[in-house]
């Protein structure tokens, strides 16, 4: 079999990274940012999202069910995420699609100033996988755009939802000034692969198990405790890992998911467990992106 997949990536010998402060886990908080940015015929697409709070997808018409079920997230859901955030000193990235971007701008701009970085996660929040080149690196260069119009710097990071194409990372190191993608989910590290003239390209897999998205249909999260219970685990598992060997614990979260009201206080016990251990660094990606890539390249 002819094949580019990696099943072993660093096996038994993780590379000698210490982190900053000599931190025994990194812990990054992706605050996913995408409402705007779901398929709505209202906003001129061609469907609607079907992928919410409700299982049904209206077709053929405008879904103002749906419609609703998005703006939750930045009207109630981002204003009880930012305050946590910054009660506990947290720097987090935000995922956020172009479209949200512009549609929102004033919750990037409220992010930046927060001390939060803001990546990008597509125009529309769409999955990638079978888009034409040419259509994909048009919304590549849109979304760039968005975020950069809205907070006055352009972003480092990429993650596109779910499913990439084979080109996508090629198409973002062509377009220049992407650091690292988040579009691997295969380690509890980054990792370098080949970039353009000779300067790496790092890799900061992401995860759907310590995500929030697993309150939708069939995730298996129905409370807040749900959520809280299982990042701690996973918390505590990295962290005494973390004393032999670098670390890193992905959280995601959702505007319109974790910001309910029955879900907040997960979020919040999970953030008091950790900032609670010495030797937990809360990063942003692009920061953990260029630790790795000092210490390694």
């Amino acid at each position: 079999m002819v094949h580019d997949r990696d099943f072993h990536g660093y096996g038994a010998r993780p590379p000698k990274v210490v982190w900053p402060g000599g931190a025994r886990l990194a812990v990054s908080v992706v605050v996913n940012v995408e409402e705007g940015a779901e398929l709505s015929i209202g906003m001129g697409d061609e469907r609607n999202e079907s992928v919410y709070e409700v299982v049904e997808e209206v077709v053929g018409s405008r879904d103002l069910c749906m419609e609703s079920h998005f703006e939750y997230g930045p009207r109630a859901g981002w204003p009880r995420i930012r305050a946590l955030l910054s009660g506990y000193g947290v720097a987090a990235t935000l995922n956020a699609n172009g479209r949200a971007v512009a549609l929102s701008p004033w919750l990037a701009q409220e992010a930046v100033a927060d001390g939060h970085e803001v990546a990008a996660h597509g125009w529309r929040w769409e999955r990638h996988a079978g888009m034409g080149e040419a259509e994909e690196r048009a919304a590549i260069a849109r979304a760039v755009a968005a975020i950069r119009d809205a907070t006055g710097r352009a972003p480092v990071g990429w993650h596109t939802r779910s499913a990439t194409s084979v080109n996508t990372r090629r198409l973002l190191m062509e377009q220049g000034g992407f650091l690292y993608d988040s579009n691997a989910y295969n380690d509890d590290l980054p990792y370098l692969v080949p970039g353009r003239a000779g300067r790496p390209h790092v890799v900061l897999p992401y995860a759907f198990d310590t995500n929030d998205m697993r309150f939708q249909r069939g995730g298996g999260f129905v409370f807040g405790d749900d959520f809280a219970r299982y990042c701690i685990d996973a918390f505590d598992r990295l962290y005494r890992e973390g004393g032999d060997a670098p670390r890193m614990l992905s959280v995601g979260l959702h505007l319109r998911i974790i910001g309910r009201p029955g879900r907040i206080g997960g979020l919040e016990r999970f953030l008091a467990h950790a900032a609670a251990h010495e030797g937990t660094w809360f990063a942003r990606r692009d920061a953990i992106a260029r630790h790795w890539l000092r210490e390694l390249a």
